[in-house]
């Protein structure tokens, strides 16, 4: 971490207020609003720098770092285009030649474009790496035309010179064959031809700027805007999914203290009539606590984990109901693993045994039934009681279905369904539909026989 504004050398402290770019040049706040939160040496956006009691809490996103120069990547990649060049240039050039008075010797014509296009091998990784250090954008290219034009005369200059060391760098007409311009090799010593030199700069210049300097920096640009619209891309969804995340952990927190409430309340109505019932919910009330408690910072859990939390709760109910509640479970033992948000059938019962057992005065019977039809995961919360009227919050617009309905949008989007609908026999139906997705220890696993269904019904009777 950089102490130090690159602009004007004032000290930055870690708990401070900086400003880096993808490159991490770091500027202080002033400088950073002087330059309008573009750095100045790349023209990249400044953003604020992370603070360190706050870089658990900070999105992990890659940073936009420039290419190296010693990225083997860029030398590969730079050795197998222009090898490709070359070749295809060698056989073009020969089969052109070949149907005149003059044709050129294959070896020959290999030998001129390998000298030619081979040289651009170890300019092409420098041309690249300059190009994403210093981009061009509509913050920078009035400032920087001039240092892209000096950059490829250099790119030019220097490919003109590594051509001129290669034994085909220009023709000698006294000799009749091709020479280097800057070694002889008859003599094997440095002779310099500066009329050659300066015949291959007038020649090549144009095209090494414009035909190789150009066409490289455009590429570079591409790849880097590419790659930081894949940033953006990521970090909009790490946002997106730390969104959801939060949303989620709100709507489970208001569940929470929801049937913790309505538990308690059950508690306070019994406490002056039946102290000893009261004393068996609060013992349950504790065992449902745990359970909670052990799975805190959880969003998923199997169905058998909800079914038993479910079950608990219902034993709370039943010392407060005695005779008037029953419940049935009947579950298909296929669906006993499958993934479930948790607290998704808790608020549903809740309902069920407030708008539909509470107003009977015998008879009460809450059925939990769990199947697969189609790839979904169904669950309904069924109850016998005297349904519901029009204007009842439970049809629809209740707290607990409303937070139920939020979480199952959040975490399945559109593939998922509640519906409340009454029966012609009575009472009411909550029909939940999710995708199926078993825990990986369930993966493979054979359906279970008729004995574990009696099993089921036995443990949760």
């Amino acid at each position: 971490m950089k102490t130090h504004c690159q602009e004007c050398g004032g000290r930055l402290t870690e708990d401070g207020v900086a400003y880096v770019c993808c490159y991490q040049c770091t500027f202080c706040a002033t400088c950073a609003a002087r330059h309008t939160k573009t750095c100045p040496h790349c023209g990249n956006e400044l953003v604020p720098r992370a603070k360190r009691n706050r870089v658990e809490s900070a999105i992990a996103v890659p940073a936009q770092a420039g290419w190296a120069v010693g990225d083997w990547k860029i030398w590969l990649a730079s050795a197998a285009i222009w090898t490709f060049v070359a070749l295809a240039g060698t056989f073009t050039i020969w089969q052109l030649y070949r149907g005149t008075d003059k044709p050129m010797h294959f070896l020959t014509t290999m030998a001129l474009q390998m000298s030619q296009t081979l040289m651009y091998i170890p300019l092409t990784p420098f041309a690249f790496a300059f190009a994403i250090r210093y981009p061009l954008n509509r913050n920078t290219w009035k400032r920087r035309w001039l240092l892209y034009l000096g950059a490829g005369l250099m790119f030019s200059l220097v490919h003109i010179l590594l051509r001129a060391a290669t034994p085909y760098a220009i023709w000698d007409s006294k000799q009749g064959h091709w020479v280097s311009a800057l070694w002889d090799s008859d003599l094997h010593v440095v002779h310099i031809r500066w009329l050659g030199l300066r015949n291959l700069f007038f020649t090549n210049v144009v095209d090494d700027i414009t035909g190789t300097f150009g066409p490289i920096v455009l590429i570079a640009h591409a790849i880097s805007y590419y790659r930081q619209y894949r940033d953006r891309e990521v970090r909009a969804s790490q946002l997106e999914s730390q969104l959801a995340k939060a949303h989620l952990h709100s709507l489970k927190s208001q569940l929470q203290p929801h049937f913790l409430f309505n538990t308690m309340h059950s508690i306070s109505a019994l406490m002056l009539t039946n102290v000893e019932a009261a004393d068996r919910m609060i013992t349950r009330l504790a065992d449902l606590l745990r359970m909670n408690l052990e799975s805190a910072g959880t969003q998923i859990t199997t169905l058998s984990r909800e079914l038993d939390f479910v079950n608990c709760y219902l034993e709370i109910e039943k010392v407060r109901f005695e005779e008037r509640l029953t419940s049935v479970f009947d579950i298909e033992p296929e669906t006993l693993d499958a993934q479930v948000p948790l607290l998704i059938l808790q608020p549903l019962v809740d309902n069920a045994v407030k708008h539909g057992i509470a107003r009977m005065a015998k008879g009460g019977e809450i059925r939990i039934t769990a199947y697969l039809e189609d790839g979904d995961l169904k669950l309904e919360v069924r109850d016998n009681g005297p349904g519901l009227e029009e204007s009842s919050p439970a049809r629809g617009s209740g707290l607990g279905l409303k937070l139920t309905r939020e979480r199952l949008e959040v975490l399945y989007g559109e593939n998922q369904s509640v519906e409340v609908t009454c029966p012609a026999e009575g009472g009411v139906s909550v029909l939940v539909s999710i995708p199926f997705r078993p825990t990986r220890e369930a993966d493979g696993k054979a359906t279970a026989t008729e004995s574990a269904r009696e099993e089921l019904q036995t443990r949760y009777a």
